[in-house]
């Protein structure tokens, strides 16, 4: 039987009423029958935070100046933020049986600096005289729970966006703009070729191995200022994806699905990392590994400094090995590729005995996404072999 899932989203339609936040702090007061029972003396907590203000509670254990004779005063302090009203409630608890003492409940709206509480909320005679009120150790637990109204605006304000990423978007293929252009197809001469316009500084930036190609390129004639380069190894569709990423805009899945060994091809040749590990990415993902073509994605991954897609071959063929050994041949296997060969028997061989690695920092058997995300941390090249990555982050290592 198919199981039905359903979710539930609220909506609202007005203002809707004020919603409420609601916090409960219990100070502890250790030895309170040797704290100074004089009045006007007192001891109070460490600050806290509720609601984006800084709190304190305040205790008098003989009363403040003005308490009746044998009284406990008790206070909360607002100590930062601005203004706001509060419901806070403060009660005595029995750590043995949990049972209330003395609770007391009250509104205010405190200002800074600003206290409000009881100046007789017990008698000192009731705390010491209670058994099960303190602790073995003399300790007087004081619950208090406040609850804050957040303010809500009647109309709501409106934020204009951050328009940078639009206005890159609306500068791809801008030929007023532009002070470079592409000539992209099979010949060198313009004749059939798609022309891209493009700005110097955007490449400069983004992907200086671009840039580059304008650095001794030609003037298009009639044109002092706008300089050419002709590109015939990259399809002109493959281009104009791998163009508006430079720009900034994310690239359709059915585009990477179609494009995707040929957009790996061009992000590794001008050196786009984000572009070429997320194509490598969508292929790990659109690809079924299988002992017929296993050894072409090997040298594939292999040749372009594809690691996931070399580690995902490396897994296939530690988890077939019995029919890898019969089907496949390692004749054109180059010898480094031995060691990843290796690295996954091993990876295998502890998940199937269900250990894993105890060395928190060996990274020789890290998984590549594993190495990435900690050279990305560390600002280094998330691009190269295994081997590579794994260099950078020991030489980091000791660097640190």
């Amino acid at each position: 039987m198919a199981h039905l899932f359903t979710s539930s989203t609220t909506l609202e339609v007005g203002t809707p009423p004020p919603s409420t936040t609601r916090s409960s702090f219990n100070v502890l007061f250790h030895r309170f029958v040797d704290l100074s029972a004089e009045r006007g003396q007192y001891v109070h907590s460490p600050e806290f935070e509720y609601n984006g203000r800084k709190w304190r509670l305040i205790v008098y254990p003989g009363g403040d100046s003005a308490a009746s004779e044998g009284f406990v005063s008790v206070y909360l302090q607002l100590r930062s933020g601005e203004s706001c009203e509060v419901d806070f409630g403060i009660f005595f608890q029995s750590g043995a049986t949990g049972i209330k003492v003395s609770e007391k409940k009250t509104k205010y709206v405190f200002e800074l600096p600003g206290s409000w509480g009881w100046r007789d909320f017990t008698k000192r005679s009731k705390i010491l005289d209670n058994e099960s009120l303190l602790d073995l150790n003399g300790t007087l637990a004081v619950v208090m729970s406040m609850t804050m109204k957040e303010e809500r605006l009647s109309v709501q304000p409106f934020v204009p966006k951050n328009i940078f990423n639009d206005l890159m978007n609306g500068l791809l293929f801008d030929e007023d703009t532009a002070d470079v252009c592409f000539e992209v197809g099979t010949t060198e001469v313009d004749e059939g070729n798609t022309v891209f316009h493009a700005h110097r500084l955007v490449l400069k930036k983004c992907t200086p191995m671009l840039s580059a190609l304008f650095d001794s390129s030609n003037t298009l004639e009639g044109d002092e200022k706008m300089a050419r380069a002709v590109i015939t190894d990259v399809k002109p569709e493959v281009f104009r994806l791998l163009l508006a990423n430079v720009y900034g805009r994310s690239m359709a899945e059915d585009d990477m699905k179609t494009h995707v060994k040929d957009i790996i091809d061009a992000a590794d040749k001008y050196s786009i990392v984000n572009l070429k590990l997320g194509a490598e990415a969508a292929y790990v993902k659109s690809t079924k590994i299988t002992v017929e073509n296993a050894m072409d994605n090997l040298l594939y991954a292999d040749a372009l400094n594809l690691a996931l897609l070399k580690e995902v071959v490396m897994d296939f063929l530690a988890e077939n090995h019995d029919e890898a050994v019969k089907k496949v041949s390692f004749a054109d296997v180059p010898g480094h590729l031995m060691k990843d060969l290796l690295v996954a028997f091993g990876m295998s061989k502890k998940e199937e005995e269900g250990k894993g690695n105890e060395k928190e920092e060996d990274f020789d058997v890290m998984r590549v996404s594993e190495l990435r995300v900690k050279l990305d941390k560390m600002g280094l090249d998330v691009d190269g072999s295994r081997e590579a990555m794994i260099e950078a982050l020991r030489k980091s290592s000791k660097q640190s």
